[in-house]
């Protein structure tokens, strides 16, 4: 039995979804962009389906931007507003639990002179709204931030966020929605772009979104041709765009009936590792013959923030690294990533650190839940969560 709980690295494409791709391929032969009877057919589709996401996300369909994924869609924003705004200010502000799309764009700014500046996080995992404030600088241009952590789940207070940087007209703020799109509530405020990915929510991988308000400048990422936008050249992939629309539409349509579900199934894990002294809302069943695990694991830490988002758990085994505690895992049909999908070093988590130290980031991995996790699975986890516990950690009790 294989255990997938590496939800947010990926989600498994819904029927629905697939289904509305594959017709519409079926459906439309033509180029949205050429000049006959078929391409305008095609066009059409493509300015119903803009539409709907843009009704969806209460924003107008002009500041819609289709890209291959938030990776292209976070680097179109962050290098195409400093770029276009870089004549009024060279200074940016972010944090240290970007994802690697952000910071890898960011890198190469500073590269060609813009100052990076790093916001303080709290205890837990939030900006301090505080030092945001005193931060931003006459040629600050730039704040950068993610909705949802990816490493630990932190939640960022957006709306407040939104407001302090719309009190400096030459400040725009860029919004990463990876981790929150159609599985928290998610909502623009004032920021002046938006990107996610529509393979975080049982869509197809290849197809992200950028959302971008009207009246921002941003300098291309691909130029050459036309395009749906003047933003990004090319052919439009109108079926990953309706594929696009259908996960957006489906996800949002049940996004409280699947954060319930995947409540239900944090409570139950964190239960069964003994991490939650409060009586669980849920019935906890014997899990295959081991006891509750009150003191079971007293190596074990959770750094993800209680208030933090229920999709995401990370978790830690003091003086074990995490690459081998999560191979073990894998070696018991377990997966489990450890930090983004995206990072391919084998340093310290820097969102983990931001809360703990170094040694506790070194041995941190994330456990990440869907509406499709099942009891039975986190039961087998249990299972080979307890035999790698007491295999390569009971050495250090």
């Amino acid at each position: 039995m294989t255990v997938y709980l590496d939800y947010a690295s990926h989600t498994p494409v819904s029927a629905a979804v697939l289904d509305a791709f594959l017709q519409t391929e079926k459906d439309y032969v033509g180029n949205p962009l050429s000049a006959h009877g078929a391409g305008y057919m095609a066009k059409q589709e493509f300015s119903r389906v803009t539409q709907s996401i843009a009704e969806m996300l209460h924003v107008k369909p002009a500041e819609i931007i289709f890209t291959s994924g938030a990776t292209e869609a976070n680097n179109l924003a962050i290098n195409g507003i400093a770029r276009g705004y870089g004549y009024k200010g060279r200074h940016i502000l972010s944090t240290c639990l970007e994802h690697p799309s952000v910071g890898g764009v960011l890198g190469a700014l500073q590269e060609d002179g813009f100052e990076v500046e790093l916001l303080r996080i709290l205890p837990d995992g939030t900006i301090d709204l505080g030092h945001l404030e005193s931060a931003i600088r006459p040629d600050t241009i730039l704040v950068c931030v993610s909705s949802v952590d990816s490493e630990i789940g932190a939640i960022q207070p957006i709306a407040d966020i939104s407001t302090i940087v719309a009190r400096h007209s030459h400040c725009h703020l860029h919004v990463d929605g990876a981790q929150a799109m159609g599985k928290l509530p998610v909502c623009m405020h004032n920021a002046s772009t938006l990107s996610f990915s529509a393979h975080k929510f049982y869509g197809l991988c290849g197809c992200g979104v950028l959302v971008k308000r009207e009246g921002v400048v941003l300098e291309p990422l691909i130029r050459g041709g036309a395009g749906m936008s003047l933003y990004r050249s090319g052919t439009p992939a109108l079926g990953l765009a309706v594929a696009c629309c259908k996960a957006l539409e489906l996800a949002v349509g049940q996004q409280d009936k699947w954060i319930e579900t995947v409540k239900r199934m944090r409570e139950y894990l964190l239960a069964a590792l003994g991490a939650d002294d409060k009586s669980a809302s849920i019935a906890i069943p014997p899990l295959n013959g081991l006891d509750r695990a009150e003191k079971r694991y007293p190596l074990l830490r959770i750094n993800s923030p209680t208030a933090g988002s229920p999709y995401i758990l990370n978790l830690s085994v003091k003086g074990i690294k995490a690459h081998s505690f999560v191979a073990e895992l894998d070696r018991h049909g377990v997966c489990v990533s450890v930090k983004s999908a995206c990072s391919t070093d084998n340093s310290p988590s820097r969102a983990v650190m931001a809360v703990s130290d170094r040694q506790n980031a070194l041995c941190s991995w994330r456990v990440s839940f869907s509406h499709l996790t099942e009891a039975a699975e986190l039961n087998a986890f249990m299972l080979a969560f307890d035999k790698c516990y007491k295999g390569i950690a009971g050495q250090f009790k």
